[in-house]
């Protein structure tokens, strides 16, 4: 037939196809067992399956990959002296279930003073996954992995990732061998049962780890407990013969806890030139169990963590409460509110207007707008301390992306008092338009900005309420919040209830125009301080990202202002171009992560750790901690009207005062951890340790005076203070 040749041509062609479209998709199959990757500039990890299939009822092995940038390290099951694990949650079809993480043995990586256990380099956590009998060939499943971690080099940033893996089930499981040989040469180098028990035994003041099964050709041996209160994990462990192999000398932890005659370790070793790892079981001698209370039976050194609570901690619930409203009523006098406050002033002369019913609705509208808002905030603060981990009061602002966020929306209320555009009523009109939805909505989100607004500072009373909150169960906590709230939109509440007071008020007018043009300056010194904390937090990248978002901003501003009316194509062309700036400022928003935490001045001032603490009180010398953050503003007062006077750094070095500064404008769980043992949420927090071995600090108020730092600095130097007699 004459139509041969074409058929057979198309049949080519067809071939062609099919291998061209295989050829296509063969990469993507033999990456498919790799999540997208998780990049930052110091951490890039994926999660990585040894199956391309999996086969109903098998068990097989995923791993986090972590590819760590030189100089930097994440961290073991046991951090050391300081960090924080990697912890994966894991989100798995019904029925499938994950293993705890199959932790490679860690390396002691110094950070002077102290010892980190952490991991370098490129790093494999493997977990093994279960898939249920009930999987059906044909079906798919997904795995999804939440991770987080710390990465630290001088500095420690937390990072996190979600991963997702998506594979076929099969009557057959299908292997993806290179996966599957990196994964396994990662679990043949795990730490191996080692087969004889370690003893722990007393030694005056130090421990010894005897290990039987180690011969005299083990070298470099150390001991990783999975305690972190066993041993001073910066000291070393010289290794002494034993009768039946190797013993270990150990310092005993400064915080020594032990409360089972059972734990676990894992000890590393070179034998001849090799490394090895061991997980070993220890057993240690009945005199070294300590208290549920923590007393040991051997004397105690000096404690390095921060002692617990004094303020806050004898507080009842009515008392918590009644703190909490009068610290609401402060709040609206700190410095961070001001800028909210013209709004409100602003608000009280258009109230003045409109009809006494009108004014109670707007009033009660705000107080909704306070009370919600508190509550969200709250929720989170008290849900995350109820499971055991500390964010504290005002924690969103430790996001650039949301500090940002708050720059753009103080930029615009700028432009807009400036009658740049307009959003809801004009002054001139507020009379007819108050009662209408824009006036409501505005009332309520008045209200919702002036808390996300008042969140960095912490007023006089609030600190030991807020620290109260947060220790206590949810429904006792979330009681404070509210009573928080309710103190702060009191009196905007009270005046919109009480219309003699809106009288005192001059009558409307050009002062209207004027005054609302002026509140639009406060709006942009607030908005120059946010970006600012952006750049303290993620430096100039953080500035370039503020920057870009308000252009943004002010674009898609402009595009409604212009598109009023328009036709349906003018409005479609607008819309994608909105569209293409909302994703412009997003993808800025997004890169502005937190690129370190800001470090404590050189000279006089040096970073806060805990260990300094107690070195400093064991040398004899009174310690003062200062614990700060770039968007706190009453901090920011604090050191300008107090801190840095010259009387106060002249009484701190006549008196041999070491000042720390504990920095919170990023993240950062050791100082989470020491303002809730200390019955704190959030900052600032200033501490004043006598210069005494395991002395208590003094807990300083939240506004300072020179005089008072004076005062406390003789007292922790244990200065009589000279006064003349009359």
């Amino acid at each position: 037939m004459t139509t041969w040749p074409m058929a057979q041509t198309s049949r080519q062609g067809f071939l062609h196809n099919a291998v061209l479209a295989l050829a296509l998709i063969a990469p993507a199959l033999a990456i498919a067992a790799e999540s997208a990757p998780i990049s930052s500039p110091r951490v890039t990890a994926t999660l990585l399956s040894s199956r391309d299939a999996v086969q109903p009822g098998e068990r097989f092995q995923v791993a986090l990959v972590q590819k760590i940038a030189r100089g930097w390290h994440t961290y073991w099951q046991n951090p050391g002296d300081s960090g924080e694990a990697t912890r994966i949650d894991w989100t798995l079809p019904a029925g499938m279930t994950a293993g705890d993480i199959r932790w490679p043995a860690p390396k002691a990586l110094p950070v002077e003073p102290l010892v980190n256990f952490g991991f370098e380099g490129t790093l494999l956590l493997p977990v093994e996954i279960a898939v249920p009998e009930s999987a059906r060939p044909g079906e798919r499943v997904t795995l999804k992995a939440n991770a987080t971690w710390l990465v630290c080099e001088k500095i420690c940033i937390p990072e996190e990732g979600a991963f997702t893996l998506d594979l076929p089930v099969e009557a057959a499981a299908i292997v993806d061998e290179n996966a599957q040989s990196r994964i396994d040469a990662t679990v043949a180098a795990l730490p191996q049962p080692a087969g004889f028990k370690a003893k722990l035994t007393s030694d005056g003041d130090r421990l010894a780890l005897s290990l039987p099964g180690l011969g005299a050709e083990a070298r470099d041996i150390r001991f990783f407990p999975l305690s972190d209160t066993l041993i001073e994990h910066a000291a070393p462990q010289p290794a002494t013969p034993a009768a039946n192999g190797v013993s270990l000398q150990l310092a005993r932890s400064s915080a020594f806890k032990l409360e089972n005659a059972e734990l676990s370790g894992v000890v590393t070793f070179k034998d001849g030139g090799l490394p090895r790892a061991l997980a070993v079981t220890v057993e240690a001698e009945p005199t070294l169990l300590t208290t549920a209370a923590g007393a040991s039976a051997a004397p105690r050194p000096a404690v390095v963590r921060l002692p617990v609570p004094v303020e806050g901690a004898d507080l009842t619930l009515w008392a918590a409460l009644a703190f909490a409203f009068a610290g609401g009523l402060i709040l609206n006098l700190m410095p961070c509110v001001l800028p909210v406050l013209f709004i409100k002033a602003l608000g009280f002369a258009q109230l003045a207007r409109a009809h006494r019913d009108e004014v109670r609705e707007q009033g009660v509208l705000f107080l909704s707008g306070v009370v919600v808002t508190f509550m969200i905030l709250a929720g989170i603060v008290v849900g995350f301390a109820a499971l055991g981990t500390s964010i504290g009061w005002g924690f969103q602002l430790q996001s650039p992306p949301l500090v940002i966020g708050l720059a753009v929306i103080m930029t615009l209320i700028g432009f807009n008092l400036l009658g740049a555009f307009e959003v809801g009523t004009s002054a001139g009109g507020v009379g007819q338009d108050l009662a209408g939805r824009r006036g409501r909505l505005g009332a309520f989100m008045t209200g919702a900005l002036a808390v996300v607004v008042a969140t960095p500072c912490t007023a006089p009373f609030m600190g030991a309420a807020v620290g109260y909150a947060v220790t206590q169960p949810p429904a006792m906590g979330l009681a404070v919040f509210l009573a928080l709230a309710l103190g702060f939109a009191l009196p905007v509440l009270a005046l919109s209830f009480a219309p003699g007071l809106l009288r005192l008020l001059p009558r409307p007018g050009r002062w209207m125009v004027i005054l609302k043009q002026a509140f639009a300056f406060p709006m942009f010194a607030t908005a120059i301080w946010l970006v600012w904390v952006a750049s303290v937090q993620a430096g100039p990248g953080g500035v370039l990202a503020a920057l870009i978002a308000v252009l943004a901003a002010g674009f898609i501003v402009w595009l409604v202002g212009i598109t009023r009316g328009a036709g349906r194509v003018r409005l479609a062309a607008s819309g994608l171009a909105a569209l293409v700036a909302l994703g412009a400022g997003w993808f800025v928003l997004q890169s502005a992560v937190p690129s370190a935490t800001s470090e404590a001045r050189a000279g006089d001032i040096q970073a806060w750790t805990a260990e300094r603490v107690a070195g400093l009180q064991a040398e004899g010398k009174p310690v003062f901690v200062n614990f700060t953050a770039a968007w706190c503003i009453t901090c920011l007062a604090n050191e300008r009207v107090a801190l840095s006077r010259q009387e106060v750094k002249d009484a701190f070095a006549e008196l041999k005062v070491t000042s720390l500064k504990a920095d919170w404008t990023n993240r950062n769980s050791a100082i989470a951890q020491a303002l809730a043992e200390q019955g704190r949420a959030g900052v600032p927090l200033y501490l004043f340790y006598p210069g005494e071995k395991d002395a208590q600090p003094e807990i300083l108020p939240q506004l300072l005076t020179p005089d008072m730092l004076v005062t406390a600095a003789r007292r922790a130097a244990g200065k009589e203070i000279k006064t003349a007699s009359r």
